[in-house]
């Protein structure tokens, strides 16, 4: 893959070449990343399919998405929705739906170790694979399926592309080649179709340019061409999906940031930096932040350091100024794993601090080995007062099977020509875990809507209508809507109170009725 990289990114080329970057040399650092990213992707891989947990309600929703293939959805660009049909070929089960994770993240791992190694050295690499891949953040997001697995999967082969770019001493015109410009733009337009986050690192090419005359010597007209071409092809399919859907995706991405609605502070602000000490790893964490404050400061930062933090800091930052306006949520930075996993182990590192590294990444590796037991065996969660971390993957199919029966039984006394659910989660965990009766046995599943537009892609695809509200199975989570949704039907039943409990802490509670004639208000 990587094998044969060249001297890192500002090495004195006349030096002597270390065994690790000699393009003939045996790389068992290498070979030891390879070992592991497999290990890791096995471990990950058997605790997919031994857990019992069933899907969290976004998951299913994704899952819903895989099921019509399209260019876009409401809240979310559409890879993910690609990568789970491409993945469940042949079965829909949760470890199906969540095959590509450990996959995308072990892969991941060995780009930053390609990165890495081009940037500093391949003992670099071998810690920086460590450091991302024991990082909390990216434990659980090996066994759950989220837009953030394949973002950062994009931006770390992104990063390695754009680091085989940059020119290097003593080398006239090496480094600009037009192949890596368009792996980059690749990497970036997949990224894009993972997630928009991926447009911080187009921040941070921007920003290494401005500061760095070698990043702009990188940036021949040949590599500015390709680069943008690629990134172009991948991302228009989706622009103009949102152009035909009035950009119903960066509508939402306006919601979700909710200046103004919300009110943020300096204590949102200290909240998200305090969050990324746990999505991030303690000590990792702290050696970024502290690092590039005191490295700074000093004046003391090397041309990869430079690289890096341009791409590290703009979803921080931003971030951070989110948190501040509106509150931010722990992982929307995420698009600084990349570059940070390497700027923490190039620190410590050249630091000649090893043995703290090696211990803060043993504390991981222990917490990292304790979720994988837990997610195998969610009894030990139970038992240790943790069950609150997996209220959200408990409960679904329950609350599925608990409506089927209703519908089931509604069927007997006449037809239903529809069950409308009036919440996202509760919709989407019913569609994945009825998949087998809805709109085969029983009748299509339908979202009701609270407001005059969709809130939602449940509510733009499958919306409760006229046409199919002649007799209906409502359902209520938490009884919130029951008293609107009755008043949009000519007639109605009595209510049907479900209780189910997911743990020994933990309940969903219905609300369900049937009724008559729905006559939805003019929207």
């Amino acid at each position: 893959m990587c094998q044969g990289a060249i001297a890192p990114y500002g090495r004195d080329v006349n030096a002597p070449k270390s065994p690790e970057n000699s393009p003939a040399s045996h790389d068992a650092n290498w070979e030891w990343a390879v070992g592991l990213s497999v290990l890791f992707i096995l471990l990950r891989l058997a605790a997919i399919r031994l857990s019992p947990l069933q899907l969290y309600p976004d998951e299913a929703q994704y899952w819903l998405w895989s099921r019509q293939l399209d260019f876009g959805y409401f809240t979310k660009p559409p890879l993910i929705a690609w990568l789970i049909r491409a993945t469940t070929i042949w079965g829909d089960a949760e470890p199906m739906v969540r095959l590509s994770s450990p996959l995308l993240h072990g892969a991941a791992a060995l780009f930053l170790f390609c990165a890495a190694r081009r940037l500093y050295d391949s003992r670099v690499g071998l810690a920086s694979l460590l450091v991302y891949a024991l990082m909390p953040a990216v434990q659980l997001g090996s066994f759950v399926m989220t837009t953030d697995t394949p973002l950062v999967a994009c931006l770390a082969g992104a990063l390695w592309a754009y680091a085989a770019m940059q020119p290097r001493e003593g080398h006239t015109g090496e480094g600009k080649h037009w192949r890596a410009a368009a792996g980059l733009g690749v990497a970036l337009g997949f990224g894009f179709l993972a997630k928009y986050a991926a447009l911080y690192a187009v921040i941070g090419i921007v920003a290494h340019a401005a500061l760095s005359r070698d990043a702009r010597r990188a940036w021949t007209w040949q590599a500015i061409v390709a680069a943008v071409i690629a990134f172009a092809v991948l991302a228009a399919p989706n622009l103009v999906w949102n152009a035909v859907h009035r950009f119903a995706s960066f509508g939402h991405l306006k919601q979700e940031a909710a200046w103004g609605a919300r009110h943020g502070g300096v204590m949102e602000a200290l909240g998200f930096l305090g969050s990324q000490f746990g999505v991030f790893g303690p000590v990792p964490f702290a050696v970024l932040l502290g690092g590039a404050i005191w490295l700074g400061v000093r004046k003391k930062l090397q041309s990869a350091d430079v690289l890096l933090l341009s791409w590290a800091a703009p979803a921080l930052l931003i971030v951070l100024v989110q948190a501040f306006m509106a509150g931010a949520k722990a992982n929307w930075a995420v698009a600084a794993f990349a570059p940070g996993s390497i700027l923490v182990a190039a620190w410590m590192l050249r630091w000649g601090r090893p043995r703290l590294l090696a211990a803060g990444l043993a504390v991981q590796a222990v917490l990292a080995l304790g979720g994988l037991a837990v997610v195998t065996a969610p009894q030990l969660a139970d038992g240790i007062g943790l069950s609150n971390a997996l209220k959200g993957v408990r409960g679904g199919r329950e609350q599925a099977e608990l409506i089927i029966g209703r519908a089931r039984a509604e069927q007997l006394a006449g037809p239903l020509t529809a069950v409308a659910i009036d919440e996202r989660e509760l919709f989407n965990l019913v569609a994945y875990y009825g998949r087998s009766y809805f709109g085969q046995d029983g009748p299509p599943l339908r979202a009701w809507l609270a407001g005059p537009y969709p809130q939602n892609q449940a509510e733009l695809a499958s919306p409760l209508t006229g046409a199919d509200g002649a007799r209906v199975l409502a359902v209520s989570r938490d009884g919130v809507h029951t008293k609107t949704m009755r008043a949009q039907f000519q007639s109605d039943g009595e209510t049907e109170l479900a209780t189910i409990w997911i743990d020994r802490k933990h309940q969903r509670k219905l609300e369900l009725f049937t009724a008559q004639g729905f006559e939805p208000p003019k929207r």
